[in-house]
């Protein structure tokens, strides 16, 4: 990464003087906006993140006025390389992103460029309108970076692409000049303009009218075509000046509101899962198909089928309508206000595909939760490719080639031969209604070679295209990837008109520029994230990283997609759902731990404050393990990180008593008196809150006076065992704060019939026994270490008399399942964690299999369920709906919350307070709060129920709570 110009500093000190929003120019957060999901890494001078309008034009002026070059952002998804320059960088995403007007009776918004498109959607929903781009970025992808990359979607077939539907454009020129964009007649003396603003029209009109024939000849005749800029939309009998700024990739202006053209939701949709022996097969029945008029014909390949069953959030649902082994699947979508005109459209798909000759290959997809099943699959195809734990990854440089629907199958498999001649292969997906496929070559950009590969095979698919009169780009656009290829696209003659729109909008090239005229090379590796000589720094690990070639491998899985900026209510990722900050995202701690790994940040960067405060509010809810679809698991990392930055900088006091509790809880706990006195005695909160950070706003867990012993169960001989034995395990939390939950569990097993055990201490090492949870949220690994040894060493003799480990508190039983295997690789932590299971997978286990014969009673009338983020996070919650469903005649709803902001220590420290709250705020506190008196609430976390009292003044319990009231 080079370092940033002497001029940085007085730049950085105008901008924080005029500007609302915060001025990032550290070399930390230069580092995370200088990738996008692209193969290329580009440095920015600065970054802003503009609070209002005025602070864009602000940014823009000063930017300007000190010669650096201006390069407005969204959500950086892009493929191409359109958003990472050595720019002032303008993230519009956190606070531009305002609804500003809904039209229904007109079916048109006007929106900022920050707001994500589905949460455009969100708000239209109650008016019947959606706006219909639906790219597979839908959670995070911008409507301002959607309409500079002139985005398509897999509905283009039916309701066309950006261009189609963006319908004018408030933009700010790198001129100064604020002027709106929109239709225009032919004849411009009857409109009032601007006089900058008439002289544009006029230059647009004159190139377009001189190279009228060039435009003819060399534009695709196809939809999807996003290339360079759209001088063919121009007519001098009358045009729309905005469809020049769709597609610019923000080298012409930067965009204050846009205004769109909605849609009507469709009434009814039906899907069918067409079913192919061959990939030739599939690409050659879509021209077919095709003439049914479908809304949507997506291709999902055998390489996508076998990854995604391969993760764990993704294999159930590919069960649901992927059937046997077909090496293709093609999902068909008809939509309309006549279902059954919609059923009659998928029995003529069923008959074409028997002449076609395939009979029954088609699975129907009527039920709408199967349909979003299969739309959650399609919408994360490029996470789901990127998931390889290899060090060849699919690599984005020719992904979206779109050619005639005839020569689509020809086309595919002449490009699979070119893929094997250079000895690789490619992962196909995405848009065959529209010819447009996301093929991606496996290869490592880190090796010379594959650089040298990459470029031959991008020559050779870039002229078979040209050669079918396709285009090089049908929805990516051109970013570094692919404007270098424009002169054999389109020819001098256009190359050199685009360079003359690009000079009437931007005559200084101030605007993102290299991208569309004036490109470097495709393959200019110091362009690259992985430039030549990059080497992450050798690194003894706490944790075992081998699945991924090492913890730089596990780094370097993400591949920017952004995933993780989703806000809809959810696990992942819960700190940026509270600050909208990047570097409180998952994949701005990626990029950050990977830049600082290859030494890009300096030689002590990974040990560094820096890195610890971008660590810093990562709750470890392992949102991310469960939800990204490449497996980036940030709670692990976040471990691996505090083992080094502790060896360096030790650990304070107050990570001290949180780390070591378990080792001192037994003690003092005999003092519970004095332990819980800090809140009872006037002025100790306040002191607290100075020694040790604790906030004096928040109370602390209450020490018990009675707490939970072993020798409560009834334990006996586990060589009797009949079958109905279990271990319980008595966590440190629940012996010693809450024991009243471990009662209430050992009586429901009991009563249930199940002999019960708790593992005598004294026997390994004569101290309570502990997952070593704490240890490992300080980064004391080597002590967390030697707790899973002590505890699996005395749960070993039972569970090779197959007797299962039941736990009540969810961070502390997934302990056994995740870090241990981390910590202690080997087949006795396998055999640990096959027979750790949370109480309520256990009774939902055992009602399954018949086990359970009592009669439970009614207890309330409801149940409203918060699910603490591990149980989410390991697919935990349905055992958790099914153990409450025990209970008769009680209606049992699950809040969609994310985390509930406390996740165990951090959310009582005073720094911490206003992000956990926030955190909580979003969903939860909300959900208990509108829950009535006769609602009992039910949270299996101790740190989530503490949050729902101290929050809403409501008291949360157990599922062994209400189970055990339901047994009395």
């Amino acid at each position: 990464m080079t370092a940033a110009s002497s001029h940085d500093g007085t730049l950085a000190a105008r901008l924080d003087r005029a500007l609302e929003g915060e001025v990032l120019f550290d070399r930390f957060s230069r580092g995370r906006y200088s990738t996008d999901a692209s193969i290329y890494q580009v440095e920015p001078v600065g970054v802003v993140v503009p609070r209002t309008q005025d602070d864009l034009i602000a940014a823009m002026e000063i930017g300007r006025e000190a010669g650096v070059s201006l390069l407005p952002r969204g959500g950086g998804t892009s493929q191409c390389g359109q958003t990472v320059n050595h720019s002032l960088v303008m993230d519009c995403s956190k606070h531009l992103n305002r609804i500003v007007e809904i039209d229904p009776e007109n079916m048109r918004a006007v929106v900022e460029p920050g707001i994500a498109l589905d949460h455009l959607n969100a708000a239209l929903k109650p008016y019947g309108l959606f706006f219909p781009v639906d790219v597979s970025t839908a959670s995070r992808a911008t409507i301002g970076g959607m309409t500079a990359n002139n985005s398509c979607g897999g509905r283009s077939i039916h309701y066309g692409i950006m261009v189609d539907n963006v319908l004018s454009i408030d933009a700010v020129l790198p001129t100064g000049e604020q002027l709106h964009f929109g239709p225009v007649p032919g004849n411009l003396g009857a409109i009032e303009a601007e006089p900058r603003y008439r002289d544009l029209v006029q230059e647009m009109r004159a190139i377009a009218g001189r190279e009228a024939a060039e435009i003819a000849e060399k534009f695709p005749k196809l939809m999807r075509r996003v290339g360079g800029y759209n001088i063919n939309s121009v007519d001098p009998a009358g045009h729309n000046m905005a469809s020049m700024l769709v597609g610019s990739e923000g080298t012409l202006a930067a965009f204050r509101q846009i205004e769109l053209k909605l849609h009507r939701i469709p009434t009814h949709r039906v899907m069918g899962v067409c079913h192919f022996p061959t990939f030739y097969k599939a690409m050659d029945a879509t021209q077919h198909i095709v003439k049914l008029k479908p809304h949507a014909v997506e291709l999902i390949d055998r390489n996508m089928i076998e990854l995604a069953r391969d993760i764990p959030i993704f294999k159930p649902m590919i069960a649901e309508f992927v059937k046997g082994e077909p090496d293709s699947v093609l999902v068909v979508e008809f939509a309309g206000e006549d279902h059954a005109a919609c059923v009659a459209q998928l029995r003529e798909l069923e008959v074409l595909m028997a002449d076609l000759g395939y009979p029954d290959a088609v699975v129907d997809a009527t039920d709408v939760r199967l349909q979003a099943t299969i739309g959650e699959v399609r919408k994360q195809g490029l996470n789901i490719m990127m998931s390889m734990k290899q060090a060849g990854k699919p690599v984005s440089f020719i992904e979206d080639c779109a050619v005639p629907l005839e020569d689509l199958a020809e086309f595919t498999d002449r490009l699979t031969k070119v893929f094997e001649s250079h000895g690789t292969h490619g992962t196909w997906y995405a848009h065959a209604s529209v010819g447009c496929l996301h093929v991606r070559p496996v290869l490592n950009m880190k090796e010379e070679g594959d650089v040298k590969r990459m470029r031959a095979i991008a020559e050779a698919a870039f002229d078979m295209v040209r050669e079918y009169k396709g285009s090089h780009s049908g929805e990516h656009g051109d970013g570094i990837v692919r404007s270098e290829f424009h002169e054999k696209m389109f020819g001098q003659r256009l190359v050199k008109a685009f360079g003359d729109v690009k000079q009437a909008f931007d005559p200084a090239g101030t605007m993102n520029p290299g991208r569309i005229v004036n490109p470097p090379k495709m393959d200019d590796r110091s362009l690259f994230r992985f430039k030549p000589g990059y080497a992450p720094m050798k690194l003894e690990t706490a944790l075992d990283w081998s699945e991924w070639g090492g913890f730089s491998g596990a780094v370097e899985m993400c591949n920017n997609n952004g995933a993780c900026r989703k806000r809809d209510a959810g696990v992942m990722c819960p700190s940026f759902r509270a600050t909208q900050n990047e570097k409180d995202l998952t994949r701005g701690r990626a990029n950050t731990l990977r830049l600082a790994l290859s030494g890009q940040l300096g030689p002590e960067a990974l040990v560094s404050e820096e890195m610890k405060e971008t660590m810093e509010l990562c709750v470890s809810c392992k949102g991310c393990k469960r939800e990204c679809p490449t497996g980036v698991d940030m709670a692990r990392m976040k471990v691996e990180f505090l083992h080094h930055y502790r060896k360096k900088h030790g650990l304070g006091l107050k990570d001290r008593l949180v780390s070591y509790l378990p080792r001192y809880a037994e003690a003092a706990s005999r003092f519970d008196y004095l332990a819980n006195a800090r809140d009872v005695v006037p002025g100790l909160k306040g002191l607290s809150e100075w020694l040790l950070g604790f906030s004096a706003k928040r109370s602390l867990p209450v020490w018990s006076d009675a707490p939970f012993s072993g020798a409560e169960a009834e334990g006996g001989d586990p060589d009797e065992s009949d079958g109905r034995d279990v271990v319980l395990l008595n966590d440190t939390f629940s012996t010693y704060f809450e024991p009243e939950n471990l009662r209430a569990a050992l009586r429901v097993l009991q009563r249930l019939g199940y002999r019960v055990h708790v593992v005598d201490p004294r026997a390994e090492g004569g101290r309570h026994l502990c997952c070593g949870r704490t240890f490992l949220a300080s980064g004391l690994v080597d002590e967390a270490k030697t707790e899973a040894r002590r505890m699996i060493a005395a749960y070993l003799p039972y569970i090779r008399r197959g007797i299962p480990v039941v736990g009540l508190e969810p961070s502390c039983l997934f302990t056994l399942r995740d870090e241990f295997k981390a910590m202690l690789p080997g087949a006795e932590t396998d055999l640990v964690a096959e027979h750790a299971l949370l109480f309520e997978e256990f009774i939902a286990r055992e009602q399954k299999a018949g086990k359970i014969s009592a009669s439970f009673k009614p207890v309330a009338r409801k149940a409203l369920v918060h699910g603490h983020c591990h149980q989410k996070a390991f697919a935990a919650m349905g055992a958790v709906e099914s153990a409450l469903r025990l209970v008769p005649g009680m209606e049992v709803e699950v809040i969609n919350s994310s985390c509930c902001g406390m996740a165990g220590a951090f959310g009582y420290e005073k720094k911490n307070l206003e992000v956990s709250m926030a955190m909580a705020e979003r969903d939860l506190l909300p959900a208990v709060r509108a829950a009535d008196g006769d609602t009992v609430l039910v949270a299996d976390g101790t740190s989530c129920r503490h949050q729902i009292k101290d929050g809403a003044a409501r008291e949360a319990v157990h599922v062994a709570t209400i189970l055990d009231r339901a047994l009395a």
